[in-house]
């Protein structure tokens, strides 16, 4: 690591940035059961800011493991290797004035952790996407829970694998009562103070 030089002080920063994009760049980190609606509410969060004027660009689970991390298992190690890699990428995007949304399920409260430690505590909005696990089975439109039933799917999170809950997110959408079009009004009028230039 000696041959590491780090030019970060010389670049264009973070303040720079935002003062362009004319917003504050964020991690919203949107955590949950698979099929409790995280990647549904993910696209329609991003198109909702685009609209309004916002810069904002989704992380998915199953998009990031075709290419960046496409050499994970699920495993806690690797899962925890996984969000490692995710938190680095975030951190980049945030200090490029980006609103990043993140959508894993990021199953132990340790690994979101970990994560909102890489981030910045300032800059991490844990939102729990909160729907009971007989609603995501219900859902299934993987048919994930399908095979983790019979075996052929290992560590699959809330099957053999624990997911927990965050004890204090900054919100919890409950997909089991709301809309998608009524979770990300929520969201969006949650994070817009956060996230306007001013």
């Amino acid at each position: 690591m000696n041959n590491i030089h780090p030019v970060f002080d010389r670049l264009l920063q973070r303040e720079d940035r935002e003062q362009r994009l004319q917003q504050r760049g964020k991690v919203i980190w949107l955590t949950g059961l698979s099929g409790s609606g995280k990647s549904t509410i993910a696209q329609a969060l991003e198109r909702k800011l685009y609209n309004e004027g916002f810069f904002a660009q989704v992380l998915d689970g199953d998009n990031v493991r075709t290419g960046l991390n496409n050499n994970l298992g699920f495993s806690i190690e690797d899962r925890k290797e996984n969000i490692r890699r995710i938190a680095e990428l975030s951190k980049l995007y945030l200090n490029s004035g980006l609103i990043t949304i993140n959508s894993f399920i990021s199953p132990t409260v340790e690994i979101r952790a970990f994560a909102k430690e890489i981030i910045g505590a300032a800059d991490f909005i844990e939102i729990y996407v909160d729907a009971s696990l007989e609603v995501c089975e219900a859902r299934d439109v993987k048919g994930l829970y399908a095979k983790a039933r019979k075996g052929e799917i290992k560590n699959f999170t809330g099957i053999d694998s624990p997911y927990e809950a965050p004890p204090q997110p900054a919100l919890r959408i409950d997909t089991g009562a709301l809309s998608i079009e009524a979770s990300v009004t929520e969201i969006y009028q949650y994070i817009l103070s956060i996230i306007k230039y001013v």
